[in-house]
């Protein structure tokens, strides 16, 4: 009888330490695997709310069918009904630059924060979004930051350089 419950303690204490290995392995991966995804892309607030600016959710881009057969048929009854003409607005002249400036898009992926001085630790003061326009005055002396100005605006601040390329004016 000695041996029997000698051995149910031990196959007891193995069983207990497998279950309690196998358990803590689970939640381990599931908390790992968590981490492991890539966080949300930032929402700056000069952006506008609903607006897509990610280049990798082209499916999201896609117009699903029901979508576009309500287009259509929006657009027909619109064909139908006697348009008021509505006045064409001006286009906005562009702003002229400063010797040395220059028009650029952003190219990283998550848009650039926008900081009052050639720091990372410098204060935010706002973004600019992947694709979206600005204007390089000038750079840093040891050439890691530009400062930029938001078209249409008197904001200007400093980016981390070698996030965007220049746009090709057409004449």
């Amino acid at each position: 009888m000695n041996f029997s419950k000698i051995a149910q303690f031990i196959l007891g204490v193995i069983s207990g330490l497998f279950l309690l290995g196998i358990s803590g392995a689970a939640t381990g991966y599931y908390f790992f695997s968590r981490m492991a995804a890539d966080p949300p892309r930032p929402v700056f607030s000069e952006e506008r709310p609903g607006t897509e600016t990610d280049k990798d959710s082209d499916d999201k881009k896609a117009p699903k069918p029901e979508t576009v057969a309500e287009d259509q048929k929006a657009a027909a009854e619109a064909a139908k009904e006697p348009k008021e003409e509505e006045p064409e607005e001006p286009e906005e002249p562009e702003e002229e630059l400063e010797p040395g400036a220059y028009r650029a898009q952003v190219t990283w992926p998550d848009g650039l924060s926008l900081r009052d001085e050639p720091s990372l630790e410098a204060e935010r003061i706002g973004g600019i979004a992947y694709e979206n326009e600005m204007i390089i005055l000038d750079t840093s002396d040891d050439g890691r930051w530009e400062r930029v100005r938001l078209p249409g605006t008197e904001q200007e601040g400093w980016v981390k350089a070698g996030n965007s390329e220049p746009i090709e004016e057409e004449e």
